[in-house]
């Protein structure tokens, strides 16, 4: 019996001894710093206040990866510059298009839609309207891409001159405010940003008539292997599968508005 237990002790101990060491091989690799940019949006990351839901996130990210991440702040447009030469390992909240996907993987963990915000003055009350008369001009920043009806507006705008660029919302807040612009492509996460600058009662917001957009981890293909990506995109996905995703995301959001962001 005392054998039979023993033998049956070590089978049990070598099972566990083998997950132990399946779940480190699991784990990503953290023999190196690994470095990761944020992006001034909205509730997304506010410099002001040092936090913001993609805050939150790298957070969790670090926590749940074990790993030595080093966030900075940094323009988008930048970003996403030192994402393809590998100069930067990971940003965050970022959506694919076809030329990203040439140098950059995602792991998804939010989704939403756009909208035009407009200034009332302008008298728009559709994408048409807003199209079809030359004087009106748009606010965008340099390295956002959107929805698909969000960027074939911007992009059939930015070829007939129509377009204002900007490094980040401020810029384009003040320019609509004194009507140098009479519209800019804003997310869920500006809306705060709007009633604060005062600018609510001024400007009326269009749908773009698109679905969610998938937004994720940005793991640069140049400095991180395939075999790592896999690795990341499971740790985010796990993010996603406990409910840390979704905790953080209720705190700057009605629960509702929150669960229909990062259920899909």
């Amino acid at each position: 019996m005392y054998s039979f237990v023993g033998k049956y002790g070590c089978f049990l101990l070598g099972l566990l001894l083998c997950h132990a060491v399946r779940a480190a091989d699991d784990r990503p690799e953290c023999g190196r710093p690994l470095t990761l940019a944020l992006h001034v949006h909205g509730v997304l990351y506010s410099a002001d206040l040092d936090a913001g839901i993609d805050k939150d996130f790298a957070d969790a990210l670090t926590q749940r990866s074990g790993c030595n991440i080093q966030v900075s702040v940094l323009p988008r447009a930048r970003i996403w510059q030192l994402i393809e030469s590998g100069a930067l390992d990971f940003s965050l909240s970022g959506i694919a298009t076809e030329e990203r996907n040439t140098y950059a993987a995602f792991a998804w963990y939010f989704s939403n839609k756009y909208y035009l915000l407009v200034n009332k003055s302008a008298n728009v009350h559709g994408l048409s309207d807003f199209e079809e008369q030359p004087a009106m001009k748009l606010g965008a920043i340099r390295g956002f891409r959107y929805s698909t009806t969000a960027n074939r507006m911007v992009d059939k705008l930015a070829q007939a001159g129509r377009v204002s660029y900007a490094s980040g919302l401020d810029p384009l807040y003040q320019v609509l405010a004194l009507g140098r612009i009479q519209g800019m492509v804003i997310e869920p996460f500006d809306i705060g940003d709007i009633e604060s600058k005062r600018i609510s009662d001024t400007t009326q917001i269009i749908e773009f008539n698109d679905p969610p957009v998938p937004h994720g981890l940005i793991i640069s293909k140049k400095s991180i292997s395939p075999a790592e990506i896999t690795k990341w995109q499971a740790v985010v996905q796990s993010l996603r599968n406990d409910g840390s995703v979704l905790r953080i995301f209720e705190k700057y959001f009605p629960p509702a508005l929150a669960r229909e962001m990062v259920v899909f």
